[in-house]
């Protein structure tokens, strides 16, 4: 059974198969995948097989408001193995998150954010986690930097396979160094 984080607002847990109808009203929002790389969901059946396969590896976990019970309003998760295209060393996870639109602007993304950072440098130990957001998403910047990300790279060609396109993506970097300095000095 996949750990289940909380927050002060938050519920972090797995995804489970009758979350499909959730996913699909908020993942077929075209404001939400093309953004993030990944096409709008077009029917339950789509957002039912991503549940099963990129939802269900370890450290994804559906975002769930505790004041609307258990509906996921999003997903966050860290990517532990990297990919010919996203290499990662032992040590190193790449952070992926999205918010559903009308939760947009109430601070939910930089607390789930916080909470995955927590998981990966308190929980699992890692060294560093990266975090890219596409040119023009503002707000995923905004919010890693207000999470203590910094500059690491910029890819000017990137291959968004599932779109079918190449963007501008901008990657940012937090240590394990840098997340206990900034802890320290929230105390």
């Amino acid at each position: 059974m996949k750990t289940v984080l909380e927050t002060d607002r938050l519920i972090l847990r797995g995804w489970e198969d009758r979350d499909a109808a959730g996913l699909y009203k908020y993942a077929s929002d075209e404001r939400i995948g093309p953004a993030a790389g990944w096409p709008p969901h077009k029917d339950i059946g789509y957002s039912r097989a991503v549940i099963r396969t990129v939802f269900a590896k370890d450290e994804v976990y559906a975002i769930c408001l505790k004041e609307n019970g258990n509906e996921p309003i999003g997903s966050i998760g860290l990517t532990l193995e990297g990919s010919p295209e996203r290499p990662l060393q032992k040590g190193e996870a790449e952070l992926g998150y999205w918010v559903a639109h009308p939760f947009w602007g109430q601070g939910i993304a930089p607390e789930a954010v916080m909470e995955m950072l927590r998981r990966g440098f308190e929980d699992l130990g890692l060294k560093r986690i990266y975090c890219g957001y596409f040119k023009g998403n503002n707000n995923s910047k905004r919010v890693q930097l207000k999470c203590g990300f910094k500059y690491h790279h910029t890819n000017t060609m990137c291959r968004v396979i599932m779109l079918g396109e190449t963007r501008v993506e901008h990657f940012n970097i937090i240590t394990a160094s840098d997340y206990w300095t900034q802890k320290s000095h929230k105390i």
